[in-house]
């Protein structure tokens, strides 16, 4: 008979124990920060994965979920620290650059989030999400040629994200190219982007 899968009370439960008997266990830290932070319970969480990255050098997966969870409370500087130092544990780790950049995007820092999304594409072509943000950030700059360029490379290479097409739509609108702005926009509508009321509105005239 197959044993039933173990519910998160009981999971949670049996890494305490483990914790109990062995409190520098930087495993059972690390695998009890993640069924707290799948129940929600994010104080509890990071208290586990800080347990984590005390007891073992090697937890770069820990400090990304720290990140994860300060951008939930809303500290984008403690998302920037905690990706930094997964960065530096794991410097081949992509996403801790991605996470990086879209922090430094949300402050309005796009000399920095630019820098750090091109380190997180140069590891990993294939985050999607970095390349969106790229296309933001160069935006962001006033770098509105880049930003098209991104944008083209990002739906080209995934043609049925509707956020990369929505900021490729952005990118041609700040660039007076209506027209494929419509068409990225439609494409991002068509996908099920929820796109800006005020964007739609703007480009209803040109249509």
């Amino acid at each position: 008979m197959k044993k039933s899968p173990k519910s998160a009370e009981e999971f949670i439960a049996e890494q305490k124990r483990i914790l109990s008997e062995n409190p520098e266990c930087a495993t059972a830290s690390y695998n009890l920060g993640v069924a707290l932070l799948k129940e929600g319970r994010l104080d509890e969480a990071l208290e586990a994965f800080k347990d984590a990255v005390e007891n073992s050098a090697r937890m770069f997966e820990a400090w990304v979920n720290i990140g994860y969870i300060y951008y939930v409370k809303g500290d984008l500087e403690m998302v920037v620290e905690a990706n930094k130092r997964a960065a530096e544990i794991e410097p081949r780790y992509a996403r801790a650059y991605a996470n990086i950049g879209f922090a430094y995007l949300q402050m309005g820092k796009p000399d920095e989030a630019i820098e750090a999304l091109k380190k997180a594409i140069e590891l990993n072509p294939r985050i999607v999400q970095a390349w969106s943000n790229l296309v933001s950030a160069y935006i962001q700059k006033g770098l509105i040629k880049e930003a098209i360029e991104t944008g083209k490379k990002l739906v080209e290479m995934a043609p049925d994200f509707p956020l990369g097409h929505n900021n490729l739509a952005v990118a041609y609108y700040c660039d007076g190219q209506y027209k494929k702005a419509i068409e990225h926009l439609d494409k991002a509508i068509e996908l099920g982007f929820k796109v800006h009321p005020d964007f739609l509105k703007e480009l209803e005239k040109y249509r």
